[in-house]
């Protein structure tokens, strides 16, 4: 009879989430687009950047910087004149804008120091923050090669041989994507739980449910079952057409480890759901409790920075959040391949802030029934 009760409601929940046409488009673009645009939009080098040159020296070694500066970092430059270099940079226009004074070759053939004026638009922090390394390289290179005679670099005393392991591409997309799937399965997990609550009380159901011989027992594992297969077999179909199959982004441990991980934090978030859906009383208050939950959750657990940038306060406070143990579960297994000797740690974790999510919120829905 429990498990009818529980199967029967379920059901009902799953239902309820199909005639909402607002949650299913949430779903399908949290876990198709957005995993796409998060692997493809945000290139971690410098990617066509916009420069202008002032060259007040016009000699060829200012001719050889200014054409240094090519695709894919930068776009063809543009040369203009001292005068239009403030109103282009302040129209943002341009990104960086390199004046190379009069006198400039005779000077560095005359064994000066003389100086090379960039000026960078630091509203555009990304090309900002890498450009400016990659001018001065490129600026430095061709000084010196303009000095040598030649374009032979010189032999480094030391070797270093660089071997980058689980991503050798250095591609970023490869990280963006598998964090944006974990980022939406937290999301979802907490917005579904607690708005199929919500979706009860406002539709006036919450009252049908008192008259009926179930248990709210029985009421809130529903709902965790329902909610939790749709984000489970959603960001299962993602990590594997998605990200593996559109992507091509190579995964290296077992998916079935990884489901079973995945299979915890639901439990966990979508009990944290129904706590924060017993706490708020309608669906904006929900949303605005929402935010204040799920931003921390996901800034400071470790898929946006690493933990160990975080100050130590900030590290062992996050230990209570369930989907920091799974950040650490998931980059563990499908960067690393690691096994189950390696993540069981975070299995037990898991499991242990489940229950007691799932104990506190329980008590806490009994008394929403009430």
């Amino acid at each position: 009879m429990l498990s009818s009760n529980i199967l029967q409601l379920g059901i009902k929940e799953l239902r309820g989430l199909l005639r909402d046409p607002v949650m299913m488009v949430l779903i399908v673009f949290s876990f198709t687009l957005s995993v796409y645009t998060a692997a493809t939009s945000a290139p971690e080098t410098l990617n066509r950047a916009t420069i202008a040159i002032v060259d007040e020296d016009r000699s060829p070694l200012s001719g050889r910087i200014s054409a240094s500066f090519y695709p894919p970092y930068f776009v063809a430059p543009r040369m203009i004149s001292i005068a239009e270099m403030d109103r282009r940079m302040d129209s943002g226009l341009d990104t960086f804008a390199l004046d190379i004074p009069p006198g400039f070759q005779r000077d560095v053939l005359a064994g000066k120091a003389p100086v090379i004026q960039l000026n960078v638009d630091a509203t555009r922090m990304s090309q900002a923050f890498s450009g400016g390394g990659y001018v001065q390289s490129i600026v430095a290179g061709e000084i010196e090669e303009f000095l040598g005679r030649s374009r032979t670099a010189a032999a480094p005393p030391v070797a270093l041989n660089l071997r980058a392991r689980f991503n050798p591409e250095l591609n970023k997309g490869w990280f963006s994507a598998v964090m944006s799937i974990i980022n939406s399965i937290t999301m979802l997990a907490i917005v579904l739980s607690g708005a199929a609550l919500i979706r009860e009380r406002e539709h006036g159901t919450i009252e049908h449910l008192l008259v009926m011989p179930v248990t709210p027992l029985e009421i809130m594992i529903a709902k965790i079952w329902s909610m939790g297969l749709v984000v489970l077999l959603a960001s299962t179909f993602s990590l594997v057409v998605v990200a593996e199959g559109l992507l091509r982004i190579p995964l290296q441990g077992s998916l079935l480890l990884f489901v079973a991980g995945m299979v915890l934090l639901l439990f966990s978030t979508t009990a944290l759901g129904i706590f924060l859906a017993t706490v708020a009383g309608s669906m904006p208050q929900f949303g605005l409790l929402l935010m204040m939950v799920l931003l921390p959750l996901q800034m400071l657990s470790g898929g946006q920075t690493p933990r160990e940038n975080m100050p130590e306060l900030v590290q062992h406070v996050m230990l209570a959040a369930p989907n920091t143990h799974f950040v650490i579960l998931a980059q563990s297994i499908l960067f690393r391949g690691a096994g189950i000797d390696v993540v069981w740690p975070q299995l037990l974790m898991l499991l242990l802030i489940g229950g007691l999510l799932f104990a506190y919120s329980l008590r806490r829905f009994r008394g929403f029934l009430r």
